[in-house]
């Protein structure tokens, strides 16, 4: 059976992985109004975003490697899914924001 910080460490993951996405696609939403400033703070909030998911992935990559158990469950892929998945919006929304001041510039 997982232990609880299994739990803890999906559900942190799947927070601040959708937090992260949401702050990017917001960066996209931003630039694509003209709101340069705007889009690159939210760049920057996905950013610390993305710090607090992965000390949760850190976390658990750590005990594993100290030889602790890390049960595999849907919760805890299903967290590693949204923070991937927020990583490479937010990596298009970086490219996005760029593209977006070019063509106003």
């Amino acid at each position: 059976m997982a232990e609880p910080a299994n739990s803890e460490s999906a559900m942190g993951l799947i927070l601040h992985g959708g937090t992260a996405r949401s702050h990017a696609m917001n960066a996209i939403r931003e630039a694509k109004a003209g709101d340069f400033e705007a889009a690159r703070a939210s760049l920057a909030e996905a950013d610390k975003s993305f710090i607090e998911a992965h000390a949760f992935q850190k976390a658990l990559l750590t005990q594993e490697v100290r030889g602790g158990s890390t049960e595999l469950s849907l919760l805890l892929i299903h967290g590693e899914d949204h923070l991937m998945t927020a990583q490479v919006i937010k990596d298009l929304a970086v490219e996005f924001v760029d593209l977006y001041e070019r063509i106003d510039a």
